[in-house]
């Protein structure tokens, strides 16, 4: 097996090894390579201050680089490799760059790199890939007219051009989370669905740094138990957390007395709607008709020329068959583990209490899960669509590193954005 991956890690496509090389790397600002691209231009003082103070937190302790941001830095080393002599050549590199990530993210494949990883390259996340590099094509080399048409000369000022949107992009977080965190209020209830990093960045900021009490209801879902992830995230926070199934979204809406939905995005398309995790699309319906607010935390970077009207015009995000699903009696599992059947020693009885919360259970204690994994015939088919579109009238605001937008303004920004 590990000579089948160094042949295959040998084999991957130059393109795709890199974007693997940065993804598996946190998200410093200004690598080595990049700095020294920028020794004779350097980018301005407010993009510095940022990336210094990114910098000064110990690596262990910063998030993992988003994958739009590393096919953005993909795409930088692109410009420094490429051989073209002109404009022109050089915005077909980068076309065919991103085209080959774009491709893979959608049809996914075996890549040298983690197991979330591996996640993002085979399902959802392409409609963020694609509209970054779109972006950063169109920041880098607009008003190209301008630019010294000396190669040495452009190829440096694209450099500089591309480094600041990196850096731009890269403290997208901070500035959303800095203007979200104020509609956190103390004591409040905030419901979230699925894993996004820049909800986590909001919420933290307002339990770390402004020193709010507010508990969080976390929706889990499959197939890659992001509420469970983001639970413990939470939890070590000191968030008061409970995790509920997202088939049940509606019920504890209405039994727990939730403040606001806080979501993250996969794209926010020029209608001022968004895809997101699938489940999304109810839970906004769901809060519209129990009077709840909907918000969105999404970068700029996921702003996406797509005008979706309904689910049906989605474009297809993976592959939408049983693929990663396992079906698995976890009641039956439960009551057995309790008991010491199929662990070997005694394990603490999952509570439930009248509120139907209850205290998490560990399938680690279950040695052998067999008996309890529900084997599907090959005649039964398995969907497992993973985002679905959410119209922006289920949208009360938009957090984003532009400002809190209306779902209605989303297409002005769109037109500044690629103006």
């Amino acid at each position: 097996q590990q000579q089948q991956q160094q042949h295959h890690e040998q084999n991957l496509h130059p393109v795709i090894a890199d974007l693997c090389y940065h993804l598996s790397r946190t998200s410093k600002f200004s690598s080595a390579s990049h700095n020294a691209a920028q020794d004779h231009h350097p980018v301005n003082a407010v993009a510095n201050a940022v990336a210094n103070a990114h910098n000064a937190t110990p690596p262990s302790k910063r998030p993992a680089l988003p994958l739009p941001v590393a096919a953005i830095r993909v795409l930088l080393n692109v410009i420094r490799r490429s051989r073209a002599e002109t404009m022109m050549g050089l915005q077909a590199d980068l076309r065919d760059a991103s085209d080959v990530m774009i491709d893979f993210a959608k049809r996914g494949g075996p890549v040298p790199v983690a197991a979330a990883t591996k996640y993002l390259l085979a399902n959802r996340s392409h409609i963020a890939l694609s509209s970054s590099c779109e972006l950063f094509l169109n920041h880098v080399t607009r008003s190209s007219s301008h630019l010294e048409t000396t190669t040495p000369n452009f190829r440096s000022q694209l450099l500089e051009r591309g480094t600041r949107f990196v850096e731009f992009s890269l403290s997208s977080r901070d500035r959303i989370s800095s203007v979200a965190s104020p509609f956190v209020r103390e004591g409040t209830t905030v419901l979230t669905h699925g894993r996004s990093k820049v909800v986590e960045a909001v919420l933290l900021r307002a339990a770390r740094v402004e020193k709010k009490r507010f508990n969080v209801i976390v929706l889990e879902g499959r197939p890659d138990a992001g509420g469970a992830k983001t639970a413990k995230a939470y939890d070590a926070a000191g968030i008061p957390t409970t995790v509920v199934l997202d088939a049940a979204m509606g019920y504890v809406m209405e039994k727990v007395k939730v403040d606001m939905v806080l979501v993250g995005a996969e794209g926010v398309v020029e209608n001022g709607g968004v895809v997101n995790k699938i489940g999304t699309f109810a839970l906004g319906v769901l809060a519209k008709e129990l009077g709840v607010p909907f918000y969105v935390a999404a970068e700029s970077y996921k702003f996406t020329r797509l005008y979706p009207l309904n689910n049906a015009d989605l474009p297809e995000m993976g592959k939408l068959d049983g693929g990663g699903l396992a079906f698995l009696d976890t009641l039956s599992w439960s009551v057995n583990s309790s008991s010491g059947a199929g662990s070997g020693r005694e394990e603490k009885k999952t509570e439930v209490g009248e509120e139907g919360v209850g205290k998490a259970g560990s399938l680690k204690a279950c040695a052998d899960l067999s008996p309890y994994v529900v084997d599907l015939a090959p005649s039964v088919s398995v969907g497992n669509p993973p985002c679905d579109f959410t119209p922006a009238k289920y949208i009360t605001l938009l957090f984003t590193d532009l400002g809190v937008l209306t779902p209605s303004a989303v297409s002005d920004e769109l037109i500044r954005l690629y103006q």
